[in-house]
């Protein structure tokens, strides 16, 4: 059924409701020219690395983020370290990290005990004279009850019951919640999602206090006609695209024309990793996320804004992929470090 309403989506765009919602938008999208990049890398990029990335370089990996111009850097995870042990050093990590004025560092908090020690860690008479090293956090569910199970061991309400209770306790202490909806174009147990369900799970974590949603293509399958599904269906439950983000996987490599989609249907934040970093335990296969080096590239061609100069984002990429003994998924990144050199010999001579 959802690949009948893609065909007729697609064949029929201007009669549409999401071809009348990206008309609207375009006027916005003219306007506003600027995209938010929420980098993932120290996260969403280091957290299914088998070997231990050593706490300083994380560290380092954050500051260079920020002399790049990287405006949100998610830091890290409290999560458990049975589950996750890349992450377990995340206390040490923000604690250590270079904190800059207008920087956001978002930590994702899946549940109560994690807060609890994010709290804790905040709560420290170390920050009575100096800024804190967050005000934000994340809270992540899924798109269907498979995928929600396997990640979390419970069901799609169950967790967003749970969530609820983390957002108002995050909120009462002055904390930002972003939320995360995983698999929103495609599950690894289910197949095909239906972009209603995503929609409406949008609409509860805005419900319950997320400052905003990214809308997470986690197994990379997406093509752009099932983002502007997915998009067209958070903004029929009520959802405005202002509050949306783009998180997209190059699995089958769309993650960029996902990206690029999405950001001129509106969106104006979009989720990406130096080095194409990252990937999903509970998705075999999944290869990290798109790139931060291809989609500031493609942004700035198009026009956009993002604030980042792209060669130093290209040098982080090639220094991190190196440092814990992977190649460079940036195709991006590769070719501005490779003219980058070439240059430099030419110079020489």
């Amino acid at each position: 059924m959802l690949r009948q309403s893609l065909r007729r989506l697609v064949a029929d765009q201007r009669g549409t409701a999401c071809s009348q919602i990206r008309r609207g938008l375009a006027t916005v999208a003219g306007q506003r020219n600027f995209v938010k990049i929420v980098e993932v890398s120290p996260r969403d990029g280091l957290q299914n690395e088998k070997a231990i990335v050593p706490t300083e370089t994380k560290v380092k990996l954050v500051n260079w983020l920020l002399k790049a111009g990287v405006s949100v850097v998610e830091a890290g995870s409290f999560v458990s370290p049975k589950w996750v042990p890349q992450m377990a050093d995340t206390p040490q990590v923000i604690q250590e990290m270079q904190i800059k004025s207008g920087v956001s560092y978002p930590v994702l908090v899946p549940n109560a005990k994690g807060l609890d020690t994010l709290l804790s860690i905040l709560s420290s008479d170390s920050w009575a004279t100096r800024q804190k090293p967050t005000d934000e956090i994340a809270i992540f569910t899924a798109a269907t009850e498979s995928f929600t199970k396997a990640n979390t061991n419970c069901t799609i309400a169950e967790s967003l019951e749970r969530l609820s209770q983390v957002t108002q306790r995050a909120r009462d202490n002055q904390l930002k919640v972003r939320g995360y909806i995983s698999v929103v174009a495609g599950c690894p147990y289910e197949g095909a999602v239906d972009a209603k369900r995503v929609g409406q799970i949008a609409k509860e974590l805005l419900q319950m206090g997320c400052y905003e949603v990214s809308l997470g293509d986690t197994v990379g399958v997406a093509t752009p006609p099932e983002m502007i599904a997915v998009l067209d269906a958070c903004v029929q439950a009520g959802v405005p695209v202002d509050a949306l983000a783009a998180h997209c996987h190059d699995t089958f490599g769309m993650g960029l024309a996902n990206v690029l989609t999405m950001v001129r249907a509106g969106v104006r934040t979009v989720d990406s990793s130096v080095g194409g970093l990252g990937g999903c335990p509970y998705s075999p296969g999944a290869t990290g996320n798109i790139d931060t080096e291809s989609v500031v590239y493609a942004l700035h061609k198009e026009g956009y804004e993002t604030g980042i100069d792209l060669s130093e984002a290209a040098r982080i990429g090639d220094w991190i992929s190196n440092a814990i003994g992977r190649l460079n998924s940036s195709n991006a990144g590769r070719a501005i470090i490779a003219r980058e050199r070439l240059q430099k010999e030419k110079a020489k001579l």
